[in-house]
């Protein structure tokens, strides 16, 4: 994941909106998003998987959490050696940890620089962790964009789509309108200008070439594999998640869209203990590369009502 902006208790009818560009070498095997189980155990999640190192950069689970991650970009730090990073979503996603104590467990597991955005929606809670600082930091409400750098770093294409998604929240009449706003966002090939580059130790000409939000290398070896966007609408009383990824090749073949359709999800955050939840899957079908797949929730435990995904701090 390299391209990230973050909608979250922004909007009273789309409380939770995420659009995202996965950027890697195309010859690098991974599987569309699905439902899998790791190879460590643990609940199904819902992502894509790399099939090289076995972890995924987005996922969640059917009980309300939701990772991503995305490198940071420092070429003079690479360690050959290191563990691949997709395997800190999926342990985030199995584990009951609280955000502060899976931090102190994977900061010190020697990892290359990534972020990560952590959210347990039972619990309220959403952060942003980065192996450059020594604490997460809980996210509250608003609008966030997150690349290469640190969260809301303003380099030009995280800037931009932070404003398209803002402007796609203003005007969306429906799940389906906002979706093609933000591929649209998602699929800009525009290059930033000469001023706005970041150095980040790569060379100008290489950072002109990964400075849209859609990359595609002269050569065709590296680019944009996926975009992934995930938009919950308020319906009532009730929440429905739509998880859209469409997936690229490196020649000028047809995009492949798949969705899946969540219903009451995310759970609400709860008044008592956080709990483990089980969900079934009641039906799951794919037409023409979209698939739809509705989870059944168990009677939820006794919660405040409240209009929000994250659970107010305590003053």
């Amino acid at each position: 994941m390299c391209l990230v902006a973050l909608a979250i208790d922004e909007n009273r009818r789309f409380p939770l909106v995420l659009a995202t560009n996965r950027d890697e070498f195309f010859d690098r095997p991974a599987a569309r998003m699905g439902w899998w189980t790791p190879a460590e155990g643990g609940p199904e999640i819902l992502a894509g998987r790399d099939l090289q190192a076995g972890g995924t950069w987005l996922g969640l689970t059917a009980s309300g959490r939701l990772g991503l991650v995305t490198n940071v970009r420092r070429p003079q730090t690479v360690d050959p050696s290191a563990p691949s990073r997709g395997g800190i979503v999926p342990h985030w996603l199995r584990t009951e940890m609280r955000a502060d104590q899976f931090w102190m467990q994977t900061s010190l597991s020697g990892y290359a620089p990534f972020n990560l955005i952590a959210a347990d929606f039972r619990r309220g809670d959403c952060f942003w962790a980065s192996n450059d600082h020594a604490i997460p930091r809980r996210i509250e409400r608003g609008i966030f964009g997150l690349s290469n750098a640190a969260l809301d770093t303003p380099w030009p294409k995280v800037v931009t789509l932070k404003e398209r998604l803002a402007e796609a929240l203003k005007q969306a009449e429906s799940v389906d309108s906002l979706s093609s706003a933000l591929f649209t966002a998602l699929a800009d090939r525009e290059l930033a200008r000469e001023d706005q580059l970041p150095s980040t130790g790569i060379g100008r000409d290489r950072e002109r070439l990964l400075s849209p939000a859609f990359i595609r290398t002269p050569d065709g070896t590296y680019g944009t594999r996926c975009s992934t966007i995930i938009i919950t609408e308020k319906i009532k009383r009730q929440l429905v998640t739509h998880v859209f990824e469409r997936t690229f090749t490196a020649g000028p073949g047809l995009a492949l869209l798949r969705r899946t359709v969540l219903k009451d999800w995310p759970p609400r955050y709860a008044d008592r203990a956080h709990n483990p939840v089980e969900t079934s899957v009641v039906a799951e079908t794919e037409v023409d590369g979209t698939q739809v797949t509705a989870l059944e929730m168990p009677p939820p435990v006794k919660k405040t009502r409240v209009r929000s995904l994250l659970k107010p701090m305590a003053r």
